[in-house]
């Protein structure tokens, strides 16, 4: 048999002179089928590589084993983390994921949503986009009755499963941290406000500051979350006069930016500026000096956001309350501030 594409039941039926339904039991191993019928079929099937059609099996079952996956940028590596921690749960239990990327648009996070109801996943993992303001498209999917977790960035307007570590505690010991190596004047670059990420890690700084009887400056804090608005907004710093003993960032590489014109301006890290980033991912271990960091744990944050969705997706209730799950945090000390 000359084949072009994939074979099919039929193709194997017509092969061997019997009936397609024989050929799906025989390949299921059916009790009613004898061994040589299914030895024929398994033969066969391995010499043709046959596989089973996943979108006849889908609208059989009603589900795709489809799990779509949104998330702001790839080339993050907590990102990637979190990737792999949701690829590890999804492929042992016997579903595929398609990933979509945000770009930090609010349009390209709706679009790519619609992508995913088209392809009728079976549910929905999303770290929302820092442009993102109306949530509507998220709240649409619920109320089509697809599962939704949010994972890292997630939106108080949407009630839906959350996965999220400790950013109150984490941005607490962060600042902590910068306080017990002498810092008094601490800056810290923020993430948007609309995000809980932003506003919760702007509550631990503040949280940490008032422990330690330094003053609360709202003047201390900026809108900046990326390595390009760090070259800027720090830039602004040191020209208008503001010399900050310390610098915690909201992540990374927003905090290697910061390293960059400190060092512009002449001032030694850690000795005259110690700095605490937020991911704890690959760049931290390269920057010059190393970078002292809160671990964000992504790869356990993507298998228990995963293992989260799945449960959803097999359970039958209508009505649940939905749940947010924290991971804890931890600080990794490195040069940046002394270590």
């Amino acid at each position: 048999m000359e084949r072009k594409g994939q074979i099919t039941i039929k193709d194997i039926a017509r092969e061997l002179n019997i009936s397609p339904s024989t050929v799906s039991r025989a390949l299921k191993n059916h009790p009613d089928i004898s061994k040589k019928t299914k030895e024929a079929v398994h033969e066969l099937a391995n010499k043709y590589h046959y596989k089973p059609n996943a979108v006849a099996l889908s609208l059989r079952s009603s589900k795709t084993h489809m799990i779509g996956v949104i998330i702001p940028k790839v080339v993050h590596f907590f990102f990637s983390s979190v990737i792999s921690g949701i690829e590890h749960i999804c492929n042992e239990a016997g579903y595929n994921v398609m990933i979509c990327q945000s770009d930090e648009n609010e349009e390209r996070e709706i679009t790519s949503l619609q992508t995913l109801s088209s392809a009728r996943v079976d549910g929905v993992l999303a770290s929302v986009s820092k442009d993102t303001t109306d949530f509507t498209h998220y709240k649409e999917l619920l109320e089509n009755r697809t599962p939704l977790v949010f994972f890292d960035r997630a939106v108080a307007e949407v009630n839906t499963d959350k996965v999220i570590i400790d950013d109150v505690q984490g941005a607490f010991i962060a600042t902590e941290h910068l306080i017990e190596c002498g810092c008094k004047k601490i800056i810290h670059l923020a993430a948007p406000q609309n995000l809980l990420i932003g506003q919760r890690r702007k509550e631990g700084y503040l949280k940490a500051l008032k422990k330690h009887n330094l003053p609360l400056d709202e003047s201390l804090i900026f809108k900046c979350d990326s390595r390009e608005e760090a070259l800027e907004v720090m830039t602004q710093i040191y020209e208008s006069g503001l010399k900050p003993d310390g610098v915690f960032a909201v992540n990374d590489l927003t905090a290697t930016g910061v390293l960059k014109i400190v060092k512009k301006y002449g001032y030694d890290i850690p000795k005259d500026v110690k700095v605490v980033g937020f991911s704890d991912g690959f760049v931290a271990m390269v920057t010059d000096p190393t970078l002292t960091t809160i671990d964000q744990h992504g790869y356990e944050m993507g298998k228990q956001a995963a293992q989260l969705l799945l449960n959803r997706i097999t359970q039958t209730i209508d009505n649940y309350s939905p749940v947010t799950k924290i991971i804890a945090t931890n600080i990794i000390k490195r040069e940046s501030t002394g270590f």
